[in-house]
């Protein structure tokens, strides 16, 4: 009887919690977690072009969502709702199937901010997309569970100052969107340094680094993007250098991560389940 009880307080503490922060929304007059699902479905069917004789084709396979979370509390509702069933990334799948795209293949990533940037569409999240180059080996089964990568920035001046993914990849860069001359964009970087704050920043590349899970081992690596200012892992006290154009070093959990002038600090939680990126 105990450990039902036990377990009856810790269900109660948790709709607690989603209460409370549904509260916090309504409060703040944002829209519910359901209604910022259907809108970032209709933000992406907004992207589907055609091609010519009557066919149509999404042409990114990857969608970076960025979503304003203001509380743990609010993330938590917000976790509920785009990890439920169906999740986020299986609608989006169905949504462009519905419209004639193929889009088995999507890539998905969600991270969570406390403060929405200035240039975002919507107050409640930002769509960035992208096409990258498949992996020569296969992913893993998006039911797999991945490392939580937590990521504490410790020199330089970034929209948070600790970031927590579930992820394959994530892209280190200045400015959070990459355009080419045509404006196009290229990459969106999912921890950014601010344009114009202090040289620290500056020696950032705006494509500097990205983190990737090799499939088969489930191994983090480091790689360099063709940095200006170079890549290195602090651990121990000594500095290993990144190479351009090289394998990627392999991260432990506590490394930190130099971008030019710039410093992060890496942390691996095992067991967490999340989309795939």
């Amino acid at each position: 009887m105990d450990i039902l009880g036990k377990a009856r307080r810790l269900e109660s503490k948790i709709a607690g919690r989603l209460d409370e922060a549904a509260k916090e929304f309504v409060r703040s007059g944002a829209r519910e977690p359901i209604e910022i699902v259907h809108a970032i479905l209709d933000a992406v069917e907004h992207e589907i072009q055609s091609s010519g004789r009557g066919t149509r084709v999404f042409p990114f396979n990857q969608i970076e969502i960025a979503v304003l979370a203001p509380s743990p509390e609010a993330r938590a509702w917000l976790e509920a709702v785009f990890e439920g069933d169906p999740p986020l990334r299986a609608r989006i799948v169905e949504r462009l199937r519905s419209a004639g795209c193929p889009a088995s293949e999507i890539i998905v990533a969600i991270s969570y901010v406390a403060r929405a940037q200035k240039n975002w569409p919507t107050r409640e999240f930002r769509l960035g997309f992208a096409r990258v180059a498949k992996p020569e080996v296969e992913a893993p089964d998006t039911d797999s569970k991945h490392d939580r990568i937590e990521i504490t920035v410790l020199r330089g001046v970034t929209e948070q100052r600790t970031y927590s993914f579930v992820a394959n990849r994530i892209d280190f860069g200045r400015c959070a969107e990459v355009r080419d001359s045509r404006n196009r964009l290229v990459r969106t970087n999912h921890v950014a340094f601010a344009e114009g704050s202090g040289d620290i920043n500056q020696s950032v590349s705006r494509q500097h680094a990205h983190i990737a899970c090799e499939p088969n081992s489930g191994v983090f690596r480091l790689h360099d993007d063709g940095s200006g200012h170079g890549t290195g892992i602090v651990r121990e006290g000594r500095t290993v250098p990144v190479p351009r154009g090289s394998r990627g070093v392999r991260l432990q959990s506590g490394d930190e991560v130099v971008l030019g002038e710039a410093r992060v600090r890496i942390r691996f939680h095992p067991g967490q389940r999340g989309v795939r990126l």
